[in-house]
């Protein structure tokens, strides 16, 4: 979900690629050189091995179901074909992070948003916006899901009308779901990874936060609550203060669709209260995890 453009998709708008009005353009295969290829298969493995048993099966077997396991950047044509079989999904390539109708507009229409370009090979544990690993790897995989997908695509047409003013709401519950939720392991062992299992992209596309979310002590993992998650901060320079957890991704549909879809139908009782710090654990939460709060900072919540 995009805020404003960066410095990174003006430097994609010079490069000379055609970018349409809803600013989509044609996968630039022939600028994908050599170590484009190479960082993608360093990362494709290294994420998958760190993630057996930490992430979700579902993200797993989406992975592999799509085609992302070769040693090159994938052909998104190809990924689509295999995502429509499955969901009914596409991908499109963009120069980068799109403006928010703009994102709606294509999660409404069943069309996900991939950046191009890669990452450099300096840049493997820590990129500040989304590249073609993150779009890619992170988002698209549970795409094949079909109760997930349902769930985006419901989002998508939930999100299209609702206020501007209300766009940080909805961004906070973008962020502690799709980019950054965990969900309850119903398998686990006692002790195990805290017994939660990673879906969020932010996550799984990260060394450090794959390790961190599921087995620090730092951060607090909460059941997930709608109201809740509207109303609190998040981090975007850090790992997470606080994750949310949900049951399945049944209730995730509940809360991406019909849920915000009626609290944001009037969202100034929302709006007009102050909303809670990154960090925070309240008496009405369900606490599965009090994070001992290590290494956290104490402004920069936005």
């Amino acid at each position: 979900m995009a805020i404003a453009a960066t410095a990174k998709l003006q430097e994609q708008f010079d490069a000379g690629l055609e970018t349409r009005a809803d600013f989509t353009i044609d996968q630039p295969r022939e600028r994908y050189g050599a170590v484009d290829h190479a960082v993608w298969d360093q990362l494709y493995r290294r994420q998958m091995a760190l993630l057996d048993g930490r992430a979700c099966e579902a993200f797993i077997e989406g992975a592999q179901r799509i085609g992302l396991n070769v040693a090159h950047v994938p052909d998104f044509d190809a990924v689509s074909e295999r995502l429509m079989a499955a969901t009914g999904w596409r991908i499109v390539a963009v120069p980068g992070l799109v403006p928010d109708r703009i994102f709606f507009e294509h999660l409404a229409n069943r069309r996900f948003p991939v950046t191009w370009w890669m990452r450099r090979p300096d840049q493997l544990d820590y990129l500040q916006e989304p590249d073609c690993f993150h779009d890619l790897f992170g988002h698209v995989p549970l795409l094949a899901d079909p109760v997930f997908a349902d769930a985006i695509h419901a989002y998508g047409r939930a999100a299209l009308a609702v206020e501007d003013r209300a766009l940080p709401l909805l961004a906070r519950l973008y962020w502690y779901t799709v980019e950054f939720g965990l969900m309850r392991d119903a398998d686990a062992k006692p002790g195990a990874a805290q017994g939660v299992k990673i879906y969020g992209a932010g996550i799984v596309s990260s060394k450090g936060e794959s390790l961190y979310s599921v087995e620090s002590a730092a951060p607090n993992r909460l059941a997930f609550d709608l109201d809740r998650v509207l109303r609190t901060r998040y981090r975007i320079d850090t790992f997470q203060k606080t994750y949310f957890v949900i049951d399945s991704f049944a209730q995730l549909f509940d809360a991406l669709g019909a849920g915000i879809a009626a609290r944001l139908a009037d969202p100034e009782p929302l709006i007009a209260v102050e909303p809670h710090g990154a960090g925070d654990v309240l008496a009405s939460d369900t606490v599965y995890t009090r994070g001992t709060r290590e290494g956290w900072l104490a402004d920069g919540d936005v």
